[in-house]
């Protein structure tokens, strides 16, 4: 993005990151604000609480899975430091493995590993989307195109905000979408569309608190320890542009 290769970036945990480390980039909208990744465990678990001393498996560490398994953990009492144990077991298929072998007790998710975990005997002991806001997909702009190429910018988050109420609207375009797409069949698109669909906002928005929570994780990751305003890592102004010119009032 900075050198011009491409124009925007998706994923805004990246874009924080980058924010923070110096680079002349901000999230600008947010289209997912609370991810929709699920905790499965073994069917022996009724409790989040029931995890402490085990272990969970991830795909990788310093991932988005890690930074909402540690959230999720946390949320329910548990220090993600202490009393659970994170292992780096690979793909879905391996930390299921993981799991079946009784390596680990818990791995993390977005649909349809929750469907495919069901299958399996797995449970679904929580999901994140629904304990907490934690924006995971938006729209991620250099500070050079805000300046340059607002009207741009406010077209492509028009197209986001229309996007997500089609999704909202439309289950059965969705999903067919999604089957074309991802090359899945109309199951696995039903399962994935009861998973996420509710996730989506309708007004490209996040919520400060929010952010605050995805700055603090990127500083984690990222390992630094001074203060980061929300100025430095956002500017909503050409959101709330769009937002006016759609019909949608501030919240």
């Amino acid at each position: 993005m900075v050198s011009g290769e491409i124009d925007y970036d998706a994923v805004i945990g990246n874009g924080i990151g980058a924010a923070i480390r110096g680079l002349p980039v901000k999230v600008v909208a947010c289209f997912l604000p609370a991810t929709p990744i699920a905790l499965i465990v073994r069917p022996e678990f009724k409790s989040v609480q029931e995890l402490k001393g085990k272990a969970i498996g991830l795909n990788t560490f310093g991932g988005t899975l890690e930074s909402i398994a540690r959230l999720i953990v946390k949320h329910f009492g548990l220090d993600p430091d202490k009393d659970v144990k994170f292992l780096a077991t690979g793909t879905a298929d391996s930390r299921f493995a993981a799991m079946k072998q009784g390596l680990t007790a818990a791995t993390l998710g977005s649909a349809p590993l929750d469907f495919l975990g069901n299958k399996l005997g797995f449970v679904v002991l929580a999901r994140a989307n629904e304990l907490f806001s934690f924006p995971a997909s938006g729209l991620v702009a250099t500070v050079k195109s805000i300046k340059e190429r607002p009207d741009e910018i406010k077209r492509v988050i028009k197209a986001g905000i229309k996007a997500n109420r089609y999704i909202h609207q439309n289950r059965e375009g969705t999903m067919q979408m999604m089957m074309s797409w991802l090359k899945i069949d109309k199951e696995i698109a039903g399962a994935t569309y009861q998973s996420v669909a509710k996730a989506f906002n309708d007004d490209g928005g996040l919520t400060e608190k929010g952010l605050r929570v995805a700055i603090d994780e990127a500083k984690r990751i990222g390992k630094v320890d001074r203060e980061v305003s929300l100025s430095e890592v956002a500017d909503l102004s050409i959101l709330r542009q769009a937002q006016k010119e759609l019909g949608i009032s501030e919240r």
